[in-house]
């Protein structure tokens, strides 16, 4: 006699992101930031700036991104035409008023009238500001 067998098939339900956005007092600086159960990501975008970041490849653009994990190194790019990952006109972005600090899991960010820091959990980070751009 042939007996139907029942297959169950449990699927995991796909990692849901919370992205948040802030941007520096003075407007220069966007950021956007990824939180998921392991791991956080932040990509911060600077527009205007003295050069001092090295160019990506043959980066042309005015704007530079930077990205990194709540562990390990930054990454460096040089931004496109219609790409943004930091949104500046996004209805959720807020303000990092100069002196507060924002810990979003396992990254830490410290505005300042002389810029943004962010580091991780890893010691890596980034410091932008109009006037000196650093990668640790």
């Amino acid at each position: 006699m042939f007996r139907p067998t029942l297959i169950l098939c449990l699927l995991a339900s796909p990692a849901v992101a919370d992205v948040d956005f802030f941007s520096t007092p003075s407007g220069n600086i966007h950021c956007s930031v990824g939180i998921e159960a392991n791991v956080s990501d932040i990509f911060c975008t600077i527009y205007e700036r003295t050069p001092t970041l090295p160019r990506p490849g043959n980066c042309r653009s005015a704007g530079h991104t930077v990205s990194m994990l709540n562990r390990g190194p930054v990454t460096l790019e040089c931004d496109q035409p219609g790409k943004s990952y930091a949104r500046p006109s996004d209805p959720g972005s807020q303000v990092l008023q100069y002196g507060q600090r924002w810990d979003i899991g396992g990254i830490l960010c410290s505005s300042s009238r002389q810029g943004l820091e962010c580091r991780n959990d890893s010691g890596h980070g980034f410091f932008l500001s109009r006037a000196r751009q650093s990668v640790f």
